[in-house]
């Protein structure tokens, strides 16, 4: 029985730690491409905006998102190993780089990030310009 509740425990650890991955990519794809939704949804401009400016200041001074110590420490609490790194690092960079992250990926992606939504917002607010000189 008590076998039977550990196990469960580490189940509920590693289904947490997977949760926070899910979250977290879905942080990462909301700053990248929130713009996106914002052209649709103008009043999520106030999430994303922030979003948008943690993200890109944690990619140019090198700071962990607090969703990459705890995800590892549920993965560990879970019997894994976790992992050593940031979350762009481990999973996005080691896709797209095999060969890893270096402070210039990591400066290229919060440019990239913020270059991608001045241009959806320049979009969007020529757009509203326009639409208010016809009117």
């Amino acid at each position: 029985l008590v076998r039977k509740q550990q196990r469960l425990g580490e189940m509920l650890y590693r289904l947490s730690a997977d949760l926070v991955l899910i979250i977290h990519l879905a942080f990462v794809l909301f700053v990248a491409l929130g713009g996106l939704l914002v052209l649709r949804r103008p009043r999520l401009m106030w999430l994303h905006l922030p979003a948008v400016v943690w993200g890109a200041l944690s990619e140019f001074l090198g700071v962990f998102c607090p969703l990459t110590p705890l995800e590892t420490m549920l993965r560990k609490l879970g019997g894994g190993t976790g992992y050593e790194g940031d979350f762009i690092g481990h999973y996005i960079t080691a896709v797209i780089y095999p060969s890893g992250l270096t402070r210039g990926i990591q400066i290229a992606l919060g440019f990239g990030a913020l270059l991608l939504n001045m241009a959806i917002y320049g979009y969007w607010l020529l757009r509203k310009r326009r639409s208010r000189h016809r009117a």
